[in-house]
């Protein structure tokens, strides 16, 4: 109900998806031509069987309303993203999904043979082995040749928000602490505890090639933003501010 409030507004008293250009917009045909519901129709159908039964269920209960593009975050740009807003038996039981492309791992050329073709189900088995309580709708699924993979937009996941007026820089070393134990278990989850653990061993070896890579990737973060800064002081790039004062 909160993505309710925070992404739809009522128009001919209906619920449809705000848009936001360029950060979400709703184009009327995929590449292909196809009209985008009808697409997107398609690849639900592909992506119900990958569900367990009850939940596949509880998804037919749901109707397409409206479908809209979305940009991505940094790990995923340049790939295809999309919200789909379903209700069920009435305007008040709203659910958000979000179908995000899956492209092959960029450890492939590194590592054995992934024992899943499809990119969307090696995504979704990897986030069920390290999630504690994984999205219900969490799934995979295929349309026009491409592998993609689903899960609710907001899952009630947990998070911080970095509001220089209200977090304290002293907390940080705590909340940084409990990231990094989250994320070593469930690492320790997806493999043998044991293993790492013996990886890692008692030295401080692994401890100084982590700071190491911190500051290194703390230093090309600047260098990357000071040639952003550049790129919008010589025009080549348009900044969101310059956008809302032309409008």
């Amino acid at each position: 109900m909160q993505v309710l409030g925070k992404m739809t507004d009522l128009v001919d008293e209906k619920y449809r998806l705000k848009e936001n250009a360029p950060f979400i917009i709703r184009p009327t045909v995929a590449q292909d031509g196809t009209p985008i519901r009808e697409a997107l129709a398609t690849f639900l159908e592909s992506y119900v069987p990958s569900l367990n039964d009850d939940r596949a269920q509880l998804l037919k209960r749901y109707r397409i309303v409206d479908v809209a593009r979305k940009v991505v975050g940094v790990g995923s740009v340049g790939t295809r993203c999309w919200i789909v807003f379903l209700v069920g038996n009435h305007e008040d039981d709203p659910l958000f999904l979000q179908i995000k492309e899956a492209q092959k791992s960029v450890l492939s050329p590194y590592t054995k043979k992934s024992p899943y073709s499809h990119q969307g189900q090696r995504v979704i088995a990897g986030q069920r082995l390290i999630q504690g309580a994984p999205d219900i709708f969490l799934g995979w699924g295929s349309v026009g040749g491409l592998d993609f993979y689903v899960r609710q937009l907001r899952d009630m996941k947990g998070g911080i928000e970095f509001d220089p007026a209200k977090v304290k820089i002293q907390n940080m070393p705590q909340y940084a602490s409990l990231c990094g134990w989250a994320l070593a278990q469930a690492h320790a989850k997806s493999s043998d505890a044991a293993i790492l653990a013996g990886y890692v061993g008692s030295s401080e070896e692994l401890d100084d090639a982590m700071v190491k890579f911190a500051f290194a990737y703390a230093d090309q973060t600047e260098k990357d933003y000071a040639l952003f800064e550049k790129a919008i002081g010589s025009g080549r790039l348009l900044s969101a501010g310059a956008e809302k004062a032309e409008e």
